[in-house]
């Protein structure tokens, strides 16, 4: 944690290895987050696997929070990194604050919507009569934490941009480790079945929210998240979604990709078919990960 990785000094082959070894381990532990959700609803007696198919049907919803925290968070974050680079590092801060705002309110745009067409869009992503109430319980209780998830996932960036590779990873840390606690209590301690499985997901990241946005506050960052900043500053966001609508179009259209196989499998194999492929997507999403986490340490 102590150790200052220095973008523009240090050798570039050590480098690479300090920041991309974080970026890798952190980007491998968040897909822990829906694998052991995974992992523990599809334990449940009796309904585990209608309820693992259910999260399946949700898992693009789930994609696409990612994708717009990626929208703000990998374009801001390098920009940042930039003016960090010219030593202009109140630009930098004017970026941070931009982006943070940003993040907020696609946050309650994006909740309240889904919120009005939760239904009618887990049927259009390939629900049934027998898996619609678990995906709408799961649903209902993680899109009022998708507020969390944008601040974690996208301000992270800002603090892997420093160069702060190590404490970004502890912020993918914290939350999996709370997420692998709270399942089994929320789950089946207090029998709240899927719901508890999205109440763990949304406790962890608002535990990795407030560790990001105090560090962020803190004294070791370069950039600093303060009030004053906090405003939509165009000069400042175009950039920033000029660069992060490749990731944007990439993470999105894997969530149409996602919905295209809930679609087919239902119609063409059923509830438990759709459950198959969402325990297959989980072991290939590990290997993606490991390479994202490689070109994030890259960039």
């Amino acid at each position: 944690m102590t150790r200052t990785n220095d973008l523009g000094r240090d050798p570039i082959g050590p480098l690479l290895l300090r920041l991309a070894v974080p970026t890798m381990t952190a980007q491998l532990v968040n897909a822990l987050y829906n694998i052991v959700d995974r992992i523990y609803i599809g334990q449940i007696p009796e309904t585990g696997a209608l309820a693992l198919t259910a999260l399946g049907v949700c898992f693009p919803v789930l994609m696409l929070v990612a994708a717009l925290a990626a929208l703000i968070g990998i374009g801001g974050g390098a920009r940042a990194a930039i003016h960090l680079g010219e030593e202009n590092r109140a630009r930098a801060a004017r970026i941070l604050g931009s982006c943070a705002l940003a993040l907020f309110l696609l946050a309650v745009f994006f909740t309240v919507l889904l919120q009005l067409l939760r239904v009618k869009l887990l049927y259009l992503f390939g629900a049934s009569g027998d898996t619609i109430g678990y995906a709408d319980s799961y649903l209902h209780v993680y899109l009022y934490g998708s507020v969390f998830v944008l601040f974690s996932l996208g301000l992270n960036a800002f603090i892997s941009a420093q160069g702060f590779t190590r404490v970004s990873m502890a912020t993918v840390l914290l939350g999996a480790v709370c997420n692998i606690i709270l399942d089994p209590i929320l789950i089946y301690g207090f029998g709240m079945g899927v719901s508890g499985a999205a109440l763990a997901t949304v406790l962890s990241q608002a535990v990795s929210a407030i560790w990001v946005i105090v560090f962020l506050c803190g004294s070791r960052t370069k950039i600093r998240l303060s009030r004053r900043d906090l405003r939509l500053d165009w000069a400042c966001l175009a950039p920033v979604l000029a660069l992060g609508v490749s990731p944007f179009v990439m993470q999105s259209s894997e969530s149409l990709l996602n919905i295209a196989f809930n679609v087919s499998l239902q119609r063409y194999g059923g509830d438990l078919a759709g459950g198959a492929m969402t325990i297959a997507s989980s072991v290939t999403q590990i290997g993606w990960m490991l390479l994202q986490g490689l070109t994030q340490g890259a960039q």
